[in-house]
């Protein structure tokens, strides 16, 4: 799926839109990218003359790569975190650095969703971590 596809399903637009593309494996295993282009707004602040793609982030895209694994459910509802748990920061992420996570669908009940991913950088693992959500009815547009 590209970034134009991805928009039918995640509720995230520029700036916060943190998958560039992904596929979804026979496995049910989500494999997507993301390129750090350093222009990012988030790099303005963190750190000046050095940056360094902020943890919260890298979270944040491992997040939206585990949405995409509800796929079937995510028109219609918003993916919101329930918890975030596990995570380790193993390196950074920086500039010009293509971004490759793994997300995996390890359990699901009624509405909530418990999965876990790692995020690399040409094989170096960079952070891991596991991820839960609920989904909830977008109701953005019950009323337009």
């Amino acid at each position: 799926m590209t970034k134009e596809e991805l928009k039918k399903y995640l509720p995230h637009r520029e700036p916060m839109l943190l998958v560039d593309e992904i596929e979804i494996d026979e496995q049910k295993v989500a494999h997507a990218k993301y390129h750090v282009t350093g222009d990012e707004y988030f790099l303005m602040g963190h750190f000046p003359d050095d940056p360094i793609v902020p943890g919260v982030i890298l979270c944040e895209m491992m997040a939206q790569s585990c949405a995409l694994l509800m796929l079937d459910d995510l028109i219609g509802n918003i993916p919101l975190y329930r918890g975030i748990d596990n995570v380790k920061f193993k390196n950074s992420v920086l500039p010009g650095d293509t971004v490759e996570i793994e997300a995996r669908l390890d359990a699901h009940k009624a509405n909530i969703y418990f999965c876990s991913a790692s995020l690399s950088v040409n094989g170096k693992l960079c952070v891991r971590g596991d991820l839960s959500f609920a989904l909830i009815k977008d109701t953005r547009y019950d009323n337009k």
